[in-house]
């Protein structure tokens, strides 16, 4: 029995394995991993916001802007490097340098003094002197504003005519190479007696420059009010600074939210995996199935196995087409992780530290495989139960609905960090417990949790295997009958 059982696995698993959409969908994701760095650098396209100040009130508070949107700039570029040292442990070329120290917030002097020291290029040159010749190279980001100095058209423009003479410059003409400008501030020449300046902008303005703008002239015509009534410039630019000294305490890297989302990112990946390869094989089942009752093979092959080993058979062939696909993407995501450098290593390598127990594998394997099987039952007797395609999909599109959509839900709760008691009752209703365990995994789940869910599903399956069995052996045979629900809770219900 068992011998005959394996020839029809082996039989189904070649069946699936010939076809060129399989073998489509196995390099899906290891193309994706070797493109994915050669696509970003042709792709990529710089996010940075040209702006142009055109200051007539004495070239200060355009100078302030500037300074202040140069200061923001270099502690993104600070905290990005440190990030980068401390993934590579690299504070040794440079241990009082800001960037050596980490997991904190980067004051205004520690910026200022990143800055003067020479900024990133500097810092990457003395991390030159200890990196190894493996570690990737410290990519600087792009920054968010440059400042474009106004043609002389527009500083030699009225007030009234300013608008006019900017329109060609924030929306070039079609066919132009000319890069659009994306903002102009216009500050008249009686900015501290009026609060008045303007602003145009390409398209909506983003929150945080339109904050940085009001912050830097709010401080500005405080300082020149202040000066109007009396009070000497010294003591008017000292109170518009004055600002409290906030200790800002961050947790460690990869604690807190961060820890959460790292260690989710596998188990969240394994359920979406195990979403869209059962979907992939269990639909080339289903349509196996269906050619052969459409080609009268059936009577030929039961001819030769009984209906159990056929069910047997099929069940653990396409079991081992979901699997083998799983084991592939896997093999190429620990390739992509250890053996390559880059954003998707820097992404997977952390991401499986914290499910690198013997205890998380064997959950999440033992998962994985249970929801393969609980699933891959449904699409077999489906393709007993269909004489076409058309038909299949009459039963299909229904039974995916009902599977995908509270997964899909289940998901992105968990990756938001929600919980409550829709999770908890989607963890113990059978069919979707494999995918809420392996959502859960990131976040945490009380051990007799996983082990009450683990013998559920395993009941749950020798159940469905029996009841779903009596189904597959009835409906077989029966072509030209369109079976429905009530059929099917009765032929569950009735002795072989």
């Amino acid at each position: 029995m068992i011998e005959r059982i394996l020839i029809v696995a082996g039989r189904e698993f070649r069946q699936i394995a010939a076809t060129r959409s399989f073998w489509i969908t196995l390099l899906i994701l290891p193309l994706a991993f070797a493109m994915g760095p050669i696509a970003s650098r042709f792709l990529d396209k710089s996010d940075t916001d040209r702006v142009m100040l055109i200051d007539r009130a004495g070239g200060g508070t355009a100078k302030a802007i500037a300074d202040r949107l140069t200061l923001e700039e270099q502690r993104r570029v600070l905290t990005a490097l440190s990030r980068y040292v401390e993934s590579h442990h690299l504070e040794a070329a440079d241990p009082a340098a800001p960037w050596a120290s980490h997991d904190r917030w980067y004051g205004d002097a520690e910026v200022a003094r990143f800055a003067a020291d020479g900024g990133a290029k500097a810092a990457i040159a003395r991390i030159a002197r200890i990196k190894r010749g493996d570690t990737p190279a410290f990519d600087i980001p792009d920054p968010f504003y440059t400042i474009v100095p106004p043609p002389p058209a527009v500083a030699t423009a009225s007030p009234a005519a300013i608008g006019r003479t900017l329109e060609p410059l924030l929306r070039p003409a079609e066919g132009s190479k000319a890069k659009p400008l994306d903002y102009a501030v216009f500050i008249p020449a009686d900015f501290g007696r009026s609060p008045a300046v303007r602003l145009w902008a390409n398209g909506a303005p983003a929150p945080a420059f339109v904050a940085t703008l009001q912050q830097l002239l709010g401080q500005d015509l405080r300082q020149r009010f202040l000066t109007a009534n009396g009070v000497s410039p010294a003591v008017a630019v000292a109170s518009t600074t004055i600002a409290p000294a906030i200790a800002v305490v961050v947790p460690p890297r990869g604690s807190g939210r961060e820890r959460v989302l790292i260690r989710s990112i596998l188990p969240l990946a394994c359920a979406y995996i195990l979403l869209m390869s059962l979907i992939l094989s269990g639909s080339w089942m289903l349509q196996g199935s269906v050619e052969e009752r459409g080609n009268k093979l059936i009577e030929t092959v039961l001819a030769c196995v009984s209906p159990n080993e056929l069910m047997y058979g099929k069940l653990i062939g396409t079991v081992g087409i979901g699997l083998s696909m799983v084991a592939t993407w896997a093999i190429c995501g620990l390739v992509a992780a250890f053996a390559t450098h880059g954003a998707i290593a820097e992404i997977i390598r952390p991401a499986l530290e914290p499910v690198s127990s013997f205890g998380a594998i064997a959950t999440i394997l033992y998962f994985f495989t249970a929801g393969y099987i609980l699933v891959a039952m449904i699409f077999l007797v489906i393709g007993s139960m269909s004489d076409s395609m058309r038909d299949a999909q009459g039963y299909l599109t229904p039974v995916l609905m009902v599977i995908m959509i509270p997964v899909t839900i289940l998901v992105q709760a968990v990756l938001r960090g929600a919980t409550g008691t829709a999770i908890e009752v989607l963890t113990w209703i059978p069919i979707y417990t494999p995918f809420a365990v392996l959502a859960r995994l990131g976040s945490g789940m009380p051990l007799w949790q996983i082990w009450a869910t683990g013998a559920l599903t395993a009941a749950f399956i020798a159940l469905e295997v029996v009841l779903l069995g009596r189904v597959f052996r009835a409906t077989l045979l029966a072509s030209g009958q369109r079976i429905g629900l009530k059929q099917v809770v009765g032929l569950m219900r009735r002795a072989d």
